[in-house]
């Protein structure tokens, strides 16, 4: 139903974008050129992301709330990418096989990330105070709290839209 676009057969407002991804990977991703068929919910997607990539959460600590979204929602293309992402970073085998599958990492830091990420998803943002505690007692900062925030807004957008559009 989706249109794989080119840069050329894409609307207007999706051309620069699309052409900048590609430049910024060496290729463009699939899932630019489906989402393409909406310049707004790229350029959304995009800028969030680029937020996001520029928040105070180290690069680790962003893929593990990215891999708690694309693990519950059950995005195969974020799940893959991601997992590309996490080697890139020298992740180790276990902590990616937890990420995919949806459970806690062994390392503790990253654990209370993971179930911060989650907590805040199934309380709707109104994490109990002595769980946002916790959050902070493992080192993490209330702007860390805001930057999950935005990393799960960033990342439900892209994981709704890749799974509906077939990526």
């Amino acid at each position: 139903m989706f249109l794989h676009h080119t840069v050329e057969s894409a609307p207007e407002g999706s051309r620069p974008l699309m052409a900048s991804t590609a430049a910024h990977f060496g290729r463009l991703p699939d899932s630019v050129a489906l989402m393409a068929e909406s310049p707004e919910m790229l350029e959304g997607f995009l800028h969030a992301s680029g937020l996001f990539e520029r928040s105070t959460l180290d690069p680790l600590a962003r893929e593990v709330v990215v891999m708690v979204i694309a693990a519950r929602n059950d995005c195969r293309v974020c799940l893959s990418l991601h997992t590309g992402r996490l080697r890139g970073l020298g992740a180790e085998a276990g902590l990616i096989t937890a990420l995919r599958t949806g459970t806690p990492p062994a390392e503790e830091r990253l654990a209370a990330l993971w179930t911060f990420t989650n907590r805040v998803l199934e309380t709707a943002g109104e994490v109990p105070d002595e769980e946002l505690a916790g959050f902070l007692a493992a080192g993490y900062t209330t702007r860390n709290a805001l930057e999950v925030v935005l990393g799960i807004g960033t990342y439900t957008m892209s994981t709704l839209a890749n799974r509906m559009v077939r990526a």
